[in-house]
């Protein structure tokens, strides 16, 4: 096994460990009355509305496989709709099993069965997952503006600061300037380094998807995956009777904490309901709910990743028995 190999299983036991110690927090912090309600809470979940969330789901990746295709279009690689949807599905489903396994199962499957070169391809995920930090960088940043008193309380539980509107929005725009000027600094001191390369990958990936002729449209799916994004939380809300309440704004400030949480631990395992609760708190959600929706809400999107990608890894398997026929017909 080379060092490599050894080194990413360690990083992996390593979040995966930190995922299992949020849960550990989070249980050892409720008594067995609490329990007993957080249980009764995800029992009296509104089960008919997690249609229009497996709904909402699977459009937002059909949105991020059509954008995908727009940034091929340049590179001469044309694959079907059906394909790329299916790639991408398979791509969230070896994610949730190996950290950054996806993008390399998305390669694989156009590579086989559109017969386009995979090589070709990694530009293109670059430059998606270089726009996806953006968007992230951008949604954090205005919900951070509109919803400041929220954030800002939040955040001096944290921090013993930043209680107040103004100040949350003069640190969220010298965070966001000193973010910039971080990147720019490390790359111009280890240009030649993997960090080097990375962050020019960033920049070239970014730079190329203004370059693109569709980028109206291209930025229509960027929405369109975030409106998705937003209305899972939001109908998550109304699926349960002490959360029916929260608006839009809440909705999109439990987005982002989620997110993070996705990116703390393997498939947001223990980190995803942790902070997704924690912000809930101070939008006067008692703790035991805050849980119990942070729970049912990684569990559906963890769901519709399992469901839609077994139905993707079928729709591949049954296509190359077809092409097999086929060839097998010809000859």
């Amino acid at each position: 096994m080379s060092r490599k190999t050894l080194f990413k299983i360690l990083q992996y036991i390593i979040f995966l460990g930190l995922g299992v110690g949020f849960i550990y927090i989070m249980y050892s912090r409720l008594s067995e009355e609490q329990r007993t309600e957080l249980v009764n809470a995800i029992k009296g979940v509104r089960v008919w509305l997690l249609g229009p969330i497996l709904i909402a789901g699977f459009l937002s990746h059909l949105f991020r496989a059509l954008r995908w295709k727009l940034i091929m279009e340049p590179l001469d690689i044309r694959p079907s709709t059906s394909t790329t949807t299916a790639a991408v599905l398979i791509g969230y489903i070896a994610n949730l099993f190996v950290p950054r396994a996806g993008e390399v199962a998305k390669c694989t499957v156009l590579a086989r069965y559109e017969n386009v070169p995979a090589d070709k391809m990694i530009g293109t995920i670059v430059a998606e997952r270089s726009f996806d930090v953006l968007c992230l960088i951008t949604v954090t940043t205005s919900a951070f503006l509109i919803e400041a008193d929220v954030i800002g309380s939040y955040a001096k539980g944290l921090l013993g600061k930043l209680s107040q509107k103004t100040d949350v929005m003069i640190y969220a725009g010298i965070g966001l300037v000193l973010f910039i000027l971080t990147l720019v600094l490390l790359y111009k001191r280890f240009k030649n380094s993997k960090v080097g390369q990375f962050i020019k990958g960033l920049g070239d990936g970014v730079r190329s998807i203004f370059l693109l002729q569709k980028r109206g449209r291209f930025l229509l799916y960027t929405v369109g995956i975030w409106v998705m994004y937003w209305i899972q939380i939001q109908i998550g809300f109304w699926s349960m009777p002490a959360l029916e309440h929260l608006g839009g704004m809440t909705a999109l400030v439990v987005l982002i904490f989620g997110s993070i949480g996705m990116i703390v631990t393997p498939g947001g395992i223990g980190a995803y309901t942790f902070l997704v609760a924690d912000i809930l708190y101070f939008y006067g959600i008692d703790k035991v709910y805050g849980q119990a929706f942070g729970w049912v809400s990684w569990a559906v999107q963890t769901g519709i990743i399992f469901v839609l990608g077994l139905i993707s890894i079928l729709f591949i398997i049954n296509r190359r028995r077809r092409n097999a026929q086929a060839k097998l017909d010809t000859e």
